[in-house]
């Protein structure tokens, strides 16, 4: 063969070489996805009250789950405005809702157990007659079936029109009482048994209003068995401590983890 024709042999053989290497683009050059835009709204178990120390007056820590779901699955908490003592009314007139836009991809909602004056019914079987426990629950119950569905529906379409672009999480309550450890304060075990059906109907009715408004509703019931206030492990504070009721840190990780679990990337912009 002539040096010429070799020549072009050899050109030819590198050019087909480095086609290759014009044309790939390595896969760490492409440009990063967009952080989503998350508003954390509701009451003070969506604030992180219990989880000290607080940023202001309405209870919000930065060890809440909102806190702890800040960075996870290319979330960026854009806007926390969740407030201790919240209720779904509240929620609209104290203003959260205006941290909602067009522009949000993702909401985190708790509501729904400072409208029925929970916390008030399970005081009254803490301190109160057997009695008196059993009229707190019937009337909380009452509440809870013929009251809060409006209550929860009025909230959830005003979400729904000022961030119509959002996946809405909405979250549940915990039991809070371990019964098989036996009595807590003036409350027996059949007493935390009806205390704890008492969060299970809250948390249906609950559950039912975010499939009336496609919103998707994150349970903690099975992860928090086991882990009430009167456990060898509790999750939540003790009736003496100020964050009664309230998650501790350990409880607002299992929050956080449902939460994160439940982000849906493919319905997200």
């Amino acid at each position: 063969m002539s040096l010429p024709a070799r020549a072009l042999r050899c050109a030819i053989a590198l050019a087909a070489l480095a086609a290759p290497l014009v044309f790939h683009v390595p896969a760490g050059s492409a440009a990063p996805a967009p952080r989503l835009a998350y508003d954390a709204l509701g009451d003070s178990y969506a604030s992180g009250y219990g989880a000290p120390p607080y940023l202001d007056a309405c209870g919000r820590s930065p060890l809440g789950y909102p806190g702890l779901v800040n960075g996870r699955a290319r979330i960026q908490l854009d806007a926390f405005v969740a407030c201790a003592g919240a209720t779904t009314v509240s929620t609209v007139t104290g203003g959260q809702l205006a941290a909602l836009s067009s522009a949000t991809d993702l909401v985190t909602l708790s509501d729904g157990g400072n409208d029925i004056g929970w916390s008030s019914t399970v005081g009254a079987c803490l301190v109160g007659t057997d009695a008196q426990c059993a009229g707190a629950i019937a009337q909380t119950q009452s509440r809870v079936a013929g009251v809060l569905p409006g209550l929860l529906d009025s909230l959830y379409s005003q979400v729904r029109a000022d961030a119509p672009n959002a996946e809405v999480i909405v979250t549940g309550y915990p039991r809070l009482f371990s019964p098989e450890y036996g009595a807590y304060m003036g409350a027996s075990p059949a007493e935390q048994v009806a205390l704890n059906s008492g969060a299970d109907q809250l948390d249906a009715v609950i559950a039912a209003a975010a499939a009336r408004h496609g919103f998707d509703y994150v349970s903690v019931t099975n992860q928090f068995v086991g882990h009430g206030v009167n456990s060898p492990e509790p999750w939540l504070h003790g009736a003496l401590d100020q964050a009664a009721f309230h998650p501790t840190p350990e409880g607002y990780e299992v929050y956080a983890g449902a939460v994160t679990a439940a982000v849906k990337p493919g319905q997200l912009r």
